[in-house]
């Protein structure tokens, strides 16, 4: 159509995600200013660490988080020359964080596990 400007999927996301609505779409240079995001705050935010240590081949190293708390977030890193981080992922309970990793010509490789946990 002549004139008028087709709504992606991306706009409209942004649209409701900045809650400026639907009117401000149909006339953007009416649109009132979006409002800065707020941080929100997770009780018992904690950031956990287990720092690098050598291990076998494919043996997991798993960080879990401190009591009463759960992972809502993590990583792993892999270190050596060679070093290839094979997963990262949280246990099926959800209480900590595994990293595996392998090391081309080694028997052993460099792990770091991270794990974001809050209440």
């Amino acid at each position: 159509m002549r004139g008028t400007r087709a709504l992606t999927a991306g706009a409209l996301a942004l649209t409701l995600a900045t809650g400026i609505g639907w009117a401000a779409q149909a006339s953007p240079s009416q649109a009132p200013a979006a409002k800065p995001a707020q941080a929100r705050v997770v009780d018992g935010y904690q950031i956990v660490t287990l720092p690098n240590a050598n291990v076998p081949n494919f043996q997991r190293r798993t960080l879990s988080c401190p009591a009463g708390k759960r992972v809502i977030g993590g990583g792993a890193e892999a270190q050596g020359n060679g070093a290839v981080l094979v997963g990262s992922f949280p246990t099926p309970d959800g209480k900590a964080w595994v990293g595996i990793g392998r090391q081309d010509g080694y028997t052993s490789v460099g792990i770091s596990v991270y794990a974001i946990c809050a209440y």
